[in-house]
């Protein structure tokens, strides 16, 4: 049984006072356009895991699938016990048949999603709601990641950009990694992204998004650079031209900065599961969560 289900038997919501920061929506109008929303992608990602080209993907969307039926189930519970009745879901229109179609919808559906229950969170009090659309917000924005992923995986932009065992894709192919190695993978990694930041300036102007986090880069390599200084570790040589290309548009610029990231992490998250020196495990840390701001800018770049 679910405890908390149980509180919420004989403890009302605190609902005083609900305002959505876009609209005058009621919560009850709210929570059924979630409900809906969750019912419809439940039902189009089965659609979609059925139609992806292997299994590493069809895995995922299903997982992605898992998360979202857990959201339906949370909502439908605060329905019920605003309402004393139970949600009749309604299954909206628009998931295509086609795969790479159904990834583009899903990732702008999932980020209208995040923006929609960040609406509802700020405008409730009750402490259990907030969390709960807290939580469904920061799994659709990882859901959003992983469907522009394969978005840009199904285009085949990863060869565009990065090739063989050079920056994060060396890393991520490695059976085992020692910090030494780690430290030469990670700088080869800030070599590629100032490449590619060098050649989208170059071709589009000063963008300030890739200006921005072209300096931020900057400094990840100065803290790296402290790292193999202090551990007494040669600089690899800087190859990174080898391994970049220029983008056609802006909106591709945007989608290799997006890739760029992703691995970006997917490294850091590997690195940081082995036993690290501190100071190490800081600064990966650090760089990790950068990455992660920047993911968020390319991604808002590539959703105008």
């Amino acid at each position: 049984m679910n405890p908390y289900h149980y509180y919420r038997q004989f403890k009302p919501f605190n609902l005083n006072g609900y305002t959505r920061v876009t609209d005058s929506h009621s919560l009850v109008d709210d929570l059924q356009k979630a409900i809906n929303g969750e019912y419809s992608a439940i039902a189009c990602y089965k659609k979609l895991a059925n139609l992806a080209p292997n299994e590493e993907e069809r895995l995922r969307i299903l997982e992605i699938r898992k998360d979202e039926k857990r959201h339906f189930k949370a909502f439908s519970e605060i329905y019920t016990n605003l309402t004393g009745l139970q949600p009749s879901p309604k299954l909206q229109e628009g998931c295509p048949d086609e795969y790479k179609k159904g990834l583009q919808f899903a990732f702008k559906d999932e980020q209208e999603t995040v923006d929609f229950y960040h609406g509802i969170r700020d405008g409730v009090q009750d402490a259990y709601i907030k969390e709960t659309f807290s939580h469904a917000a920061e799994d659709e924005q990882n859901h959003a990641v992983w469907f522009l992923y394969y978005i840009m995986k199904n285009k085949g932009s990863r060869s565009a950009f990065r090739q063989g065992d050079y920056g994060s894709m060396g890393a991520l192919a490695a059976s085992n990694l020692t910090v030494p190695q780690m430290l030469v993978y990670a700088m080869q990694d800030e070599y590629l992204a100032q490449a590619r930041y060098d050649r989208i300036i170059q071709k589009f102007g000063n963008v300030r998004t890739f200006m921005r986090i072209k300096e931020a880069e900057l400094r990840h390599i100065t803290a790296l650079q402290t790292l193999f200084q202090r551990y007494g570790i040669p600089l690899p040589q800087d190859q990174s031209q080898s391994y970049v290309t220029t983008p056609d548009s802006i909106n591709d610029a945007y989608g290799a900065g997006v890739q760029g990231e992703i691995d970006n992490i997917a490294m850091y998250d590997t690195f940081l599961a082995y036993p690290l020196p501190e100071d190490v495990g800081f600064v990966f840390t650090q760089l990790r969560n950068a990455s992660q701001n920047h993911l968020a800018a390319f991604e808002r770049g590539l959703a105008r």
